[in-house]
């Protein structure tokens, strides 16, 4: 059965979905905790956008823009003093929040800010935000607020295709049951949760006599809740639960050159007490690290070729339409300068405009 046109439309024509040019305001991955240190400075590059990482004596996370706005010098070629860092060609020094707080030989610095960005740390990962203001909070586990919990780090992965792509593939149920052969038969519901997060969801049965689905069935009985939610469209948790156990696994994604895709992987479960909850979740975190990593391993193979396109959509794509749509209405950043996409749009026309008149100018002078 097919979908009605205004759906159609918005799956053909997509300035989001897909889309290498530009990306969605906000909370992304950046490093993992463990692998910056006190006094660790480090480059790296976020839809790209250079950025250097430094962590100072108070051990908070900063994140500025990688030059330095005197002369250019590369920042992560630069010391922490304090919690303070300092540019390696001619020392000047900035502050967490990027302002310059001493340059050598000056009695007070001159008027200057580095660029900072919006951080955040948790999940064992460090987490930028890519406007002026976050808007939204981290990706989060629904009803988790105050609740504990053990995690652990999967594995980090890169494939050759969107991670649009990549993340549909959790509520692809056609790909779920026939190419994955998880013992899962759903239809998925949708529920909004705001602007930047959107969560399908099924209760469902699991069937089968195999060794590994008799341990999914100790685990979680004969049913069980599958939810998969969706921030900012390239991070999802997929979540497996029902009265007695809960696992969920993070799926956490950025935008290579080229449209490919880089990602962390992270598993979660409710704290539980005593030794014998300990062992079971340390059981669940290793169950939900095989499910992602066999997910991973299966997607790799069938993703490396694929050309997306929805030309004959069935109402078993009715999620995967929903998604599209909701990713649509979110706030589009181009690639690199990190600016609205009208906005750049606008710089463009600017810039055009001005080079019409330098021409005409020029013509002028020459006549």
């Amino acid at each position: 059965m097919n979908t009605n046109i205004d759906n159609l439309n918005s799956v053909r024509k997509p300035k989001i979905f897909n889309q290498s040019a530009s990306f969605v305001e906000g909370w992304y991955w950046v490093l993992l905790s463990q692998s910056l240190l006190v006094g660790d400075v480090k480059a790296v590059t976020i839809f790209g956008k250079d950025l250097v990482v430094y962590r100072g004596k108070d051990r908070r996370a900063v994140i500025l823009d990688a030059y330095c706005p005197h002369m250019g010098t590369s920042l992560a070629e630069g010391k922490i003093e304090g919690n303070e860092l300092r540019c390696v060609l001619h020392r000047w020094k900035f502050d967490a929040e990027g302002i310059c707080v001493d340059i050598p030989n000056l009695d007070e610095p001159v008027s200057l800010k580095a660029k900072t960005w919006p951080v955040a740390e948790q999940y064992g990962m460090i987490w930028v935000w890519t406007g002026e203001t976050p808007q939204q909070s981290l990706p989060f586990v629904l009803d988790w607020e105050n609740q504990d919990f053990d995690f652990s780090l999967g594995s980090q992965f890169s494939i050759d295709c969107h991670p649009h792509i990549l993340l549909l593939q959790t509520i692809d149920t056609q790909q779920i049951n026939l190419v994955n052969k998880l013992p899962l038969k759903m239809v998925l519901e949708k529920q909004e949760l705001n602007q930047n997060a959107i969560i399908f969801s099924t209760i469902t049965n699991i069937n089968g006599k195999s060794f590994w689905l008799s341990l999914y069935r100790r685990l979680f009985k004969n049913s069980l809740n599958y939810s998969v939610c969706y921030w900012y469209g390239t991070t999802s948790i997929v979540s497996f639960t029902n009265e007695s156990t809960q696992l969920h696994i993070i799926f956490t994604t950025r935008i290579l050159p080229g449209g490919k895709t880089e990602g962390q992987t992270l598993l979660m479960s409710k704290k539980r007490k005593g030794m014998l909850g300990k062992l079971i979740n340390k059981l669940m975190l290793w169950v939900g690290k095989t499910i992602s990593d066999r997910l991973l391993k299966t997607n790799d193979r069938i993703l490396q070729t694929i050309q997306f396109d929805l030309k004959t959509p069935l109402k078993a794509d009715l999620s995967i339409i929903q998604f599209i749509n909701h990713l649509e209405r979110q706030k589009p950043l181009t690639w690199e300068s990190w600016l609205l996409v009208r906005s750049r749009e606008r710089e463009e026309e600017v810039r055009e405009e001005r080079e019409k008149r330098e021409k005409w100018r020029d013509e002028l002078v020459n006549d």
